[in-house]
């Protein structure tokens, strides 16, 4: 059974990808800028690497027969260098790209294009993964919510269908160890678009507490951002494709069913697996 590279180890997508894929039994090498501090299985093998330095990713590589690419970087610099290393060593890509990827726009998702480009050429076979936007990045309103009972935040009409990490996972995982998704771009959806509104009175249904949102306008946004700890050009990145969807919401797909033959997981359903996350 060939050995799975997953990159992005540590983050909310890749550690269930490494929890997944031990869970079938398949071994896995998790790849961390710092292994010290991945908090991985210990039975889970995992090796020092960094994208930005390609170099570095030979000892990860050595014997790897698939990978799993998280481009953990808002720009594409040094995307070529990084995915032909992989691409000379293993049989399989399967990225993680995002929904929209395809429309020739901008920001952070141009980036992503840009990425399924490279994959494309260089590797033997490769699939490409095009979530929504994830349930996870609503844990940027927590430190709001640990302060409080309400959440500030632009566009409180955005409407999405968020998706949990575990059913990216699970896709990713069926890509990765089963036949039929070499060269294919799946676009996958949480089960029913919410707003921003929606999506905190979930929230507090969970936590059993009256929750609101409260709205900023989209410079006061960008402070709160900046102020997170956000680089202004991610911020703006962020913002930007808030807006754009605001008259393109994504759409609701059943894709993740189809893939792995159960339905995806609501958004209450993530927020009762992350509550201490917004209460700790």
């Amino acid at each position: 059974m060939e050995t799975i590279l997953v990159t992005g180890a540590t983050g909310h997508v890749g550690r269930q990808v490494v929890e997944q894929l031990t869970a079938a039994g398949h071994p896995v090498r998790a790849m961390t800028r710092s292994p010290a501090s991945a908090r991985l299985a210990p039975t889970v093998e995992t090796v020092a690497g960094d994208l930005a330095d390609p170099a570095s990713l030979t000892a990860a590589l050595d014997g790897v027969g698939a990978v799993f690419l998280i481009w953990p970087f808002g720009h594409p610099r040094g995307a070529e260098a990084a995915v032909d290393a992989i691409a000379e060593r293993a049989e399989r890509i399967v990225y993680l790209s995002t929904l929209g990827a395809a429309t020739g726009a901008g920001g952070i998702v141009g980036m992503h294009g840009r990425l399924e480009q490279l994959v494309e050429s260089a590797a033997p076979a490769w699939t490409l993964l095009r979530p929504s936007g994830f349930a996870a990045n609503t844990l940027g309103w927590a430190a709001q919510l640990r302060r409080g009972d309400e959440v500030r935040a632009p566009y409180p009409g955005l409407t999405r269908p968020l998706i949990d990490e575990r059913d990216i996972a699970a896709v990713a995982v069926e890509a990765l160890t089963t036949g039929g998704h070499d060269g294919a771009r799946h676009p996958l959806t949480g089960p029913a678009a919410l707003s921003q509104v929606e999506q905190v009175a979930t929230i507090g249904e969970v936590l059993g507490r009256p929750l609101r949102f409260v709205e900023v306008d989209r410079a006061q946004a960008r402070r709160d951002l900046v102020a997170a700890g956000l680089p202004s050009p991610f911020a703006d990145s962020v913002l930007a494709g808030q807006a754009a969807q605001l008259d393109n919401p994504e759409p609701v797909l059943g894709t993740v069913a189809d893939l792995t033959g159960r339905p995806a997981h609501t958004y209450r359903d993530w927020v009762v697996a992350h509550t201490a996350d917004f209460t700790g």
